[in-house]
């Protein structure tokens, strides 16, 4: 690894911090209410899917992540230009995430959160995100993203991969 590799260290998932790139999903009292004769607490309205582009709508899947090697190596990021993407981790684990505010990103202009297992967040459409960093053998999580006619092929992904060593994220 050469000298203008770009070490990322990453800073606890907060809402004022992430907002430029989406929300954060956690509950949140001030968002909620009493239920069911009141037996349950609603956590309301605490992201809006952007899914409506082209036809879309919003559906459901899982993704299991696996652990990368560490220190984990980011080459490259990801966005879709079609819809927001929400992650919501099923276990509580501590988990990671890497985001671009650039147009096209750079390693210098990532930055990395560390979220807890009580915490999702919302990409919004267009933000350059990693793929999914998980740091436990295996990692459920809910996924509420898009699905449309323009979605087959790529037409909601696109990917960039850094020219040179990209950056390193450090774990503490």
């Amino acid at each position: 690894m050469t000298s203008d590799l770009v070490e990322l260290r990453p800073v606890p998932l907060t809402a004022e911090a992430f907002a430029p790139f989406g929300q954060v999903i956690e509950a949140d009292h001030d968002k909620s209410y009493l239920i069911n004769e009141g037996t349950t607490r609603r956590f309301h309205d605490l992201a809006q899917a952007d899914v409506k582009d082209g036809e879309g709508e919003a559906i459901l899947s899982i993704f299991r992540g696996t652990p990368r090697p560490l220190p984990i190596a980011i080459t490259m990021m990801e966005r879709h230009p079609l819809g927001s993407q929400a992650f919501v981790p099923m276990q509580p684990a501590s988990w990671l995430i890497v985001v671009c505010e650039d147009e096209v990103p750079t390693p210098a202009g990532c930055r990395a959160f560390l979220a807890s297992g009580s915490q999702g967040v919302q990409y919004a459409k267009n933000i350059w995100h990693h793929p999914l960093l998980v740091l436990e053998p295996t990692q459920d999580f809910l996924i509420v993203d898009r699905k449309g006619p323009a979605d087959e092929g790529t037409a909601n992904l696109e990917e960039y991969w850094f020219e040179g060593t990209g950056a390193v994220l450090k774990i503490p």
